[in-house]
């Protein structure tokens, strides 16, 4: 089996995350790591044992010895930088989100349309074990129809606030996992009102971005939901959803007995979806080897980039906001 080589771009801490996973999954080779630090693109290349590193992502997207583009830079970077790959006729792999204007992934689905090379962006949640039994348990009709959908995401330790400012927000850069776990295991948001607070640090407000959130969404389907979000707690990553139905309810995961999360702050969110980053790569891999479409895609990007927007314009204007 001919590997797939890779240009994998952006060695930060989630892009070191994602190297280690790459030596998990068989059929792959990256033979060139690159990210504007020209240490952090050395470390990345020494953890896969790759024989070039560099600081320059469009000499390494056209490089002819390159197969498929792994993107794990800002988001600001990544519309330019799937453009790049899918006019080179690369497959793409990208960390989420898509983009942080709507325009701009607009712009980049027509890309993708006009030269039909396939990319999947990375909402590892749909590759989570327990999310993925939620899904089949409500396709299956165990629950009934569904009445209301709950979520939870708290991170145990807040981000730089370097980070903060470019990040988009914490609608576009944290709650777009929950948008698009109510998307897939829901449907369609129709509308949104969000109401946000500055309760951990008042660097947010400098950065134009809150720390605690609280966002009501409407399903097209008449389902109504919440989602809570927050940049710190004082008991370790916290992640649940909550799904009810006219026959049942889902928790995804179950919460253990004292309501607190298992693990210390530091291990955070890749620790619980582990295994999930690893599946989510294969499934990319797997996709192209058997020449059918990743997921998800450009489409479903898009939908929970449009949701996190809204929730994003309702914050501003303590006003409910059509998505």
């Amino acid at each position: 089996m001919q590997p797939y080589r890779i240009a994998f771009l952006g060695a930060g801490r989630i892009g070191q995350m994602h190297l280690a996973n790459l030596r998990t999954i068989t059929g792959v080779e990256v033979v060139t790591v690159v990210d504007a630090n020209p240490t952090a693109a050395a470390a990345g290349a020494a953890l896969v044992g790759a024989a070039d590193y560099g600081t320059d992502p469009y000499a390494a997207i056209t490089r002819p010895d390159v197969d498929v583009v792994l993107i794990a830079t800002p988001t600001g970077t990544h519309p330019a930088l799937i453009t790049a790959a899918v006019q080179a006729g690369k497959p793409v792999w990208c960390e989420k989100p898509v983009a942080l204007e709507l325009a701009d992934a607009l712009a980049v689905e027509q890309a993708i349309a006009r030269h039909n090379v396939p990319v999947m962006f990375g909402y590892m949640r749909r590759f989570d074990s327990e999310y993925a039994a939620a899904k089949q348990a409500i396709a299956s009709g165990a629950i009934g129809a569904i009445e209301r959908f709950r979520a939870v995401s708290i991170d145990a330790i807040p981000p730089s606030l370097d980070f903060i400012k470019t990040s988009g927000g914490i609608c576009i850069d944290m709650l777009i996992h929950d948008f698009d776990m109510a998307l897939h295991l829901v449907g369609p948001i129709v509308e949104v009102q969000s109401w946000g607070s500055v309760l951990v640090d008042p660097g947010f407000v400098a950065a134009g971005d809150v720390d605690t959130v609280m966002v009501m969404v409407r399903f097209e389907s008449g389902a109504l939901g919440v989602i809570e979000g927050g940049r710190r707690t004082t008991w370790g990553y916290d992640i649940r959803t909550e799904i009810s139905g006219s026959q049942g309810r889902i928790f995804v995961p179950q919460a253990a007995p004292d309501d607190r999360m298992i693990g210390t702050p530091a291990e955070g969110f890749m620790r619980r979806f582990g295994a999930a980053y690893v599946n989510e790569l294969q499934s990319f891999f797997d996709c192209l080897r058997s020449n059918t479409a990743p997921a998800p895609g450009i489409a479903q990007a898009i939908a929970s980039l449009r949701v996190a927007h809204a929730a994003g314009q309702s914050l501003r204007t303590g006003r409910p906001v059509r998505v």
